[in-house]
């Protein structure tokens, strides 16, 4: 099969032509689910979020144009409603988060690594939502502070106040609890 380019298959899946749809969500569907996942903390809602996010690109698509990198747009659609998402559930508490234990680790060590994860996952969710999506987007998913910045529609100085406040915040809460 001959190279095509991104932009040949953004306007063949536009078009209309599966192959092209489906080589832009398994290019991309990676990262927006992390995304997701990251932000809501919640996979089945995080697929929820990404199958809307290509749902809304296709019907986008005929009508698209390239002033920014598709994936930064995708991105920013998914993150968009991923704020839906957390504003909807903004009056209820978060449920259980998942485990992320190292198997090879004693139990004792298991449980003590899952309260840690559970204590970032919290503390990070306990963020204001720009700081919680800045701080995913480039620490947790390694975007660069640029495409972090255009992905949420901001400069990159307000993103790297955004970051330095979500650190901070981050290490005043985890101090706190690791002295309580």
């Amino acid at each position: 099969m001959a190279f095509t380019s991104e932009l040949d298959q953004i306007t063949r899946a536009a078009a209309g032509d599966p192959s092209a749809a489906a080589w832009l969500v398994d290019r991309y569907s990676p990262g927006i689910i992390g995304l997701a996942t990251r932000m809501l903390g919640d996979r089945m809602e995080a697929e929820d979020v990404t199958q809307e996010t290509f749902l809304r690109a296709w019907k986008a698509l005929p009508g698209w144009e390239p002033r920014a990198k598709f994936s930064t747009w995708l991105h920013r659609v998914a993150l968009n409603l991923c704020y839906d998402h957390l504003r909807k559930r903004r009056e209820a508490l978060p449920g259980d988060l998942p485990d992320m234990a190292d198997p090879a680790l004693t139990p004792p060590e298991q449980l003590a690594q899952a309260e840690r994860v559970r204590a970032i996952e919290a503390a990070i969710a306990a963020l204001p939502e720009r700081q919680a999506a800045a701080l995913t987007l480039c620490a947790l998913q390694g975007h660069s502070q640029a495409e972090a910045a255009d992905i949420m529609e901001t400069s990159v100085e307000a993103l790297e106040s955004l970051l330095a406040r979500a650190r901070r915040s981050l290490r005043a809460v985890l101090t706190e609890r690791s002295v309580a």
